[in-house]
C-alpha cells in the first residue's frame, strides 16, 4: 500500500482500473455460475456456445473482447457485450471508491464490497434471488469489517436492527397478504449492511433503498409496465442504498441533523 500512496497519480489511476477489470471479470464468473450452484473456481473460463476453453490471452477483460470482435475464437459465435460492460462498470465502480476514498482500509473494504453489490444486483434482476453464497460469508464480512469502521458494538446492533427489520416487514406482509413479499436474501443482505456501517446508518440504507424501490415501482405502475401483484427485485435497490451510505452516509446523517436542531 506503501508503495501505491508514493507512487503518480496517473499510476494509481491505471493500476485501480486494472484492479476493476480483472474484478470485473470474477464478477462475470459469479453471475454466470452462482445462480445454478457451480463451482466459480472449475471448470475455468469456456465458451457458452462451443464449451472450449477460453486461452489466456483471450481472457483478458475488455480488450480481448475488442481484439476478437466480440466473438469466440473457436467458433466464432457472438459473445454478449454484457460481459465487457459488467467489467467496465466494476472498474469505474472501484475508481469512483478510490477518488471518494483515497488510499485506505475503508477502500480496501469496498474493494470487497463494491463488486459484491453489484453481482448480487445483476443475479437479482436476472433471477430474482440472492444467493446465501453471499450473503451468509457476507454478514461475517460485515462484523469483521464493521468492528474496524463503526467498532464492534455498533456493528453487532446493526446487525440485529437490519435483519429485524425486515423480518418483521416480511412477517407482517405474509400475514396481511397470506404470501412472500420479501425473501430471505434480502433479510441476510441486511443484516450484513448492518454489521458493515452500524445502527443508524443501517437505518438510513432501508429509507433510500425503500424510497428508491418505491419510485421504480410507481413509475412502472404508471407506464403499466408491472402491476400491485408483479415481483419487483430489491437487491439493486438494497445495493444502491448500501452504496450511498458507505460513502455518504456520515454526512447524510449530519446533515439532517444539523436541519432539525436548526
Amino acid at each position: 500500500m506503501n508503495f501505491l500512496i508514493s507512487a503518480p497519480f496517473s499510476f494509481q489511476i491505471t493500476a485501480i482500473l486494472f484492479l476493476g477489470l480483472i474484478l470485473g471479470s470474477f464478477v462475470n464468473v459469479c453471475i454466470h455460475r452462482l445462480p445454478k450452484k457451480e463451482s466459480i473456481i472449475f471448470p475455468g473460463s469456456h465458451c457458452m456456445s462451443c464449451n472450449e476453453p477460453i486461452s489466456p490471452r483471450d481472457n483478458i477483460p475488455v480488450f480481448s473482447y475488442l481484439l476478437l470482435n466480440g466473438k469466440c475464437r473457436q467458433c466464432t459465435k457472438s459473445i454478449s457485450a454484457l460481459y465487457p460492460i459488467i467489467e467496465l462498470v466494476t472498474a469505474l465502480l472501484l475508481l469512483l471508491g478510490f477518488i471518494k476514498l483515497g488510499i485506505s482500509i475503508k477502500f480496501l473494504i469496498f474493494c470487497i464490497i463494491g463488486p459484491a453489490l453489484l453481482t448480487i444486483s445483476i443475479i437479482d434482476i436476472n433471477h430474482k434471488i440472492i444467493p446465501d453464497i453471499i450473503t451468509i460469508p457476507g454478514i461475517l464480512f460485515g462484523l469483521i469489517a464493521g468492528s474496524y469502521l463503526v467498532g464492534l458494538k455498533d456493528s453487532s446492533l446493526g446487525l440485529l436492527v437490519g435483519g429485524s427489520i425486515f423480518l418483521i416487514i416480511s412477517e407482517i406482509y405474509y400475514r396481511i397478504r397470506g404470501r412472500i413479499g420479501m425473501g430471505g436474501g434480502d433479510i441476510k443482505f441486511i443484516a450484513a449492511a448492518g454489521a458493515l456501517v452500524g445502527v443508524q446508518q443501517i437505518v438510513l440504507i432501508v429509507f433510500i433503498s425503500s424510497f428508491m424501490g418505491s419510485l421504480v415501482g410507481l413509475v412502472g405502475l404508471a407506464g403499466k409496465k408491472v402491476n400491485a401483484l408483479s415481483k419487483i427485485p430489491f437487491g439493486p435497490f438494497l445495493s444502491g442504498g448500501t452504496l450511498i451510505v458507505y460513502f455518504w452516509g456520515e454526512q447524510i446523517i449530519q446533515m439532517y441533523i444539523m436541519n432539525i436542531t436548526g
